[in-house]
């Protein structure tokens, strides 16, 4: 069985910075595209970054200067830098991937909390 495991959530003030990681097991993800979603209380699961085999990445607006993900494919692992954070920030954050020629990811963490208090 394929599994990607969340690790980095915590609590912390605005302004400061945390590092998210997710790492794959059963396969291989060096061909896939990897990317983190978050979801806040009572709100939908928004995408918050991805990137490419060959490491193209793409950011929602709101994340822009602030994130930065990054993965290391020998480790099979991806990354989540987050500074300047919000308190808007505050969601439960998933790993996902998704083959490059499918259009859903389909294999998904357990999440893991982030908590930016003002």
């Amino acid at each position: 069985q394929v599994q990607l495991v969340e690790s980095g959530g915590g609590l912390v003030q605005a302004g400061e910075s945390l590092r998210l990681s997710c790492t794959a097991s059963g396969r291989t993800f060096a061909y896939d595209f990897m990317a983190w979603f978050r979801q806040a209380p009572g709100k939908g699961r928004e995408f918050v970054a991805s990137i490419s085999p060959v490491l193209d990445t793409n950011y929602a607006d709101f994340v822009k200067g602030r994130f930065t993900i990054s993965r290391d494919s020998a480790k099979n692992t991806q990354y989540l830098q987050m500074n300047s954070l919000k308190p808007e920030d505050t969601a439960v954050y998933y790993c996902a991937a998704r083959m490059t020629r499918q259009k859903d990811y389909l294999y998904w963490g357990q999440g893991t909390q982030v908590t930016v208090s003002s």
